[in-house]
């Protein structure tokens, strides 16, 4: 079975290929030429993701699984939200690890006075599987946690070290894999998707 992930963060496409079993090749944006980007204008997580699952699908003519994930802090008004990815600006000449810092540096500068009980924020993850025609599934999975005074862990990517599960008691950046993933949104959504997929005459179809 092979499914195309509309991602080129090598992060992202591990952690889904993992999360989805090995009973399922996982393709990236990265194996074809020529794709020209999708747009991510939408003004909901599900918008982006219709739109990514179905634009990249009709280029590269396969069954495509696009995410649109990221981080909703209260004390921001929801933000970064749909602008997770480029809250810090649209630095495309810099690397996910240095993207990833200064997005983290300018949520941290924000809330520099904010007290921890409004602290208060959660991951949010939609996930579309599209075929070159239509989309065919959707989920969603949302983790609650807080946000950290600084950053805290290693692992992971994107907010990860800023972001506390107190459930866990951990930031998502000092979880292991098998913890993160039982736990993070994308997690919950792979899960919910997998689940809906292997469900469905689809899955016969997936060569």
């Amino acid at each position: 079975m092979k499914i195309v992930i509309a991602t080129t963060n090598l992060g992202k496409k591990r952690e889904l290929e993992q999360l989805l079993g090995a009973d399922i090749e996982v393709l990236s944006l990265c194996d074809f030429e020529d794709i020209k980007e999708v747009q991510e204008d939408g003004q909901t997580f599900i918008e982006n993701a219709r739109k990514k699952a179905l634009g990249y699908a009709r280029q590269t003519n396969m069954y495509t699984v696009a995410d649109d994930s990221g981080l909703e802090i209260d004390a921001l008004g929801g933000e970064p939200g749909v602008h997770s990815a480029r809250f810090s600006g649209n630095h495309k000449d810099h690397s996910s690890d240095l993207i990833d810092h200064e997005n983290i540096e300018k949520v941290l500068k924000l809330m520099r006075n904010t007290p921890k009980n409004d602290r208060t924020a959660r991951f949010v993850c939609s996930l579309c599987l599209a075929s070159p025609e239509k989309i065919i599934l959707e989920t969603k999975g949302k983790v609650e946690g807080l946000i950290t005074k600084e950053k805290h862990g290693d692992r992971g990517f994107g907010y990860d070290p800023i972001f506390y599960v107190p459930s866990i008691g951990k930031t998502t950046a000092q979880m292991s894999k098998e913890e993160k993933n039982s736990i993070s949104h994308r997690g919950q959504a792979v899960r919910k998707f997998k689940e809906q997929l292997l469900n469905t005459d689809l899955s016969r179809n997936l060569e």
